[in-house]
């Protein structure tokens, strides 16, 4: 029997982890998390309100709380924010305990997505494209040292990115199983 280990998508904001996560989790009848989820039903409150009350300090540590207690359950999928690459504990829970999956999503598409949505405190400034690039140009190193796959999404229906990764976790974890 195949072993399929826990699964973790990182990337930008806009990249599609919650929509995939959830296809993902689905299809291989596991558990989805979201770890920004999480931590606002946890606190009663949206991050944006979190970040103003909190800072962005604030916020990371319970980010990194969730995200250790989240990596230590089996049988999961997890949709992590885009920021939580940032921290190195982070980096190491995720490679420790399952398979990364960095979802790739090139700066236009992150903004087409994720620019005008209110719940991004990151973006609540005069030129979202420019913060998004700026974040991709510190993150995008940190996501591809992390991963174990990585998976464009542009272009790509959620359905499509979910059917590759799947497959390419299932080949990770018996590099001898031919798709069928």
């Amino acid at each position: 029997m195949l072993v399929i280990p826990n699964v973790f998508l990182v990337g930008p904001m806009g990249a599609g982890k919650s929509t995939i996560g959830r296809l993902l989790a689905a299809d291989l009848h596991r558990e989805f998390c979201d770890s920004d989820h999480v931590i606002e039903d946890r606190c009663g409150a949206n991050i944006p309100w979190i970040f103003d009350v909190e800072g962005e300090s604030g916020f990371r540590e319970r980010e990194q709380s969730v995200i250790d207690e989240l990596t230590a359950l089996n049988g999961v999928v997890m949709a992590t924010g885009g920021g939580a690459i940032m921290a190195e504990a982070n980096r190491r829970v995720l490679r420790e305990r399952g398979t990364v999956v960095y979802l790739y999503a090139p700066v236009e598409q992150q903004l087409k997505r994720a620019g005008r949505d209110r719940n991004r405190p990151l973006l609540q400034q005069d030129d979202p494209g420019r913060v998004l690039k700026r974040l991709f140009e510190v993150r995008d190193p940190l996501y591809r040292d992390t991963a174990d796959i990585i998976v464009r999404t542009d272009r790509r229906s959620p359905r499509a990115v979910t059917n590759e990764i799947r497959r390419r976790i299932k080949a990770l974890a018996d590099p001898l199983h031919v798709p069928g």
